[in-house]
């Protein structure tokens, strides 16, 4: 005959006391939101100059400077090309910023899908010419390329500074489009030519869509460092070829002319 044990009865789990809610402080706050906080200070400060130079756009300056608020007026944005010279400088800088994106744009992107697709002999040394044009002063490249054109006869003007931008602007369009081809999954690429795909259609359907952002963006960057270049172009333009930030470094040490 054998006893039997009988088994303890599960008891419930008795509940913890349930811990009031810990209040927000102000550094618990402070700690959360500190990131959003340093980057709306830092766009504040990198965008007040221009909220400035909109608001001293309605001044009415009494002289040849805008330094000063004197009173509210239009005169600025009713006549804006009556400064003499000023809608020619920025029609000129436009013209020579558009040429440059297209050239530096179309150049830059087949010369990243060449350094980031093929495995070719000096591939390194490709790659520090690459970055040189954007780690070199703007005074030691603006002096080269003048040194370059008088040696070579070629005549200062809107052609040298156009020469000028695309040699500065290419390099930055070949970093930006080759990012965006490093971060690119090439199992989209495999699975296009597993759908039969030829490389022209996978190329055009699915490699250029992906890419299209950096080219984009490379294109905007090649625009705004041309346009707002000063340095290089004060040295590979002419007395008759003034850009914008040419007239603008002008405007700001003479005075505006009438």
């Amino acid at each position: 005959m054998t006893a039997t044990v009988p088994r303890p009865t599960p008891t419930a789990p008795v509940p913890r006391a349930v811990r009031p809610a810990a209040r927000r402080g102000p550094l618990r706050w402070l700690r959360e939101h500190v990131v959003v906080i340093a980057a709306a200070l830092a766009l504040t400060y990198m965008l007040l100059p221009n909220v400035i130079v909109v608001l001293f756009s309605f001044n009415d300056p009494a002289g040849r400077f805008n330094y000063t608020w004197q009173g509210f007026s239009l005169d600025a944005w009713l006549a804006p090309c009556a400064p003499r010279g000023l809608c020619d400088a920025l029609g000129l800088s436009l013209r020579i910023a558009l040429a440059t994106t297209v050239l530096s744009t179309v150049l830059g992107t087949l010369a990243a899908f060449a350094m980031a697709r093929h495995r070719y002999r000096g591939r390194a040394t490709t790659n520090l010419l690459v970055f040189l044009p954007m780690a070199t002063p703007e005074v030691v490249m603006g002096s080269s390329l003048l040194t370059l054109f008088v040696g070579l006869q070629v005549p200062l003007g809107s052609t040298t500074i156009f020469i000028a931008h695309v040699m500065f602007s290419v390099s930055f369009v070949i970093v930006t489009v080759k990012a965006r081809l490093a971060g690119l999954d090439p199992k989209l690429e495999q699975a296009a030519m597993d759908l039969y795909a030829n490389e022209r259609q996978t190329f055009v359907r699915v490699t250029l869509p992906l890419v299209a952002p950096g080219i984009v963006a490379a294109s905007l960057l090649a625009f705004a460092l041309s346009f707002d270049d000063y340095i290089i172009t004060n040295f590979t333009s002419s007395a008759t070829s003034v850009t914008f930030p040419m007239y603008v470094f002008g405007a700001a040490s003479r005075g505006t002319s009438v």
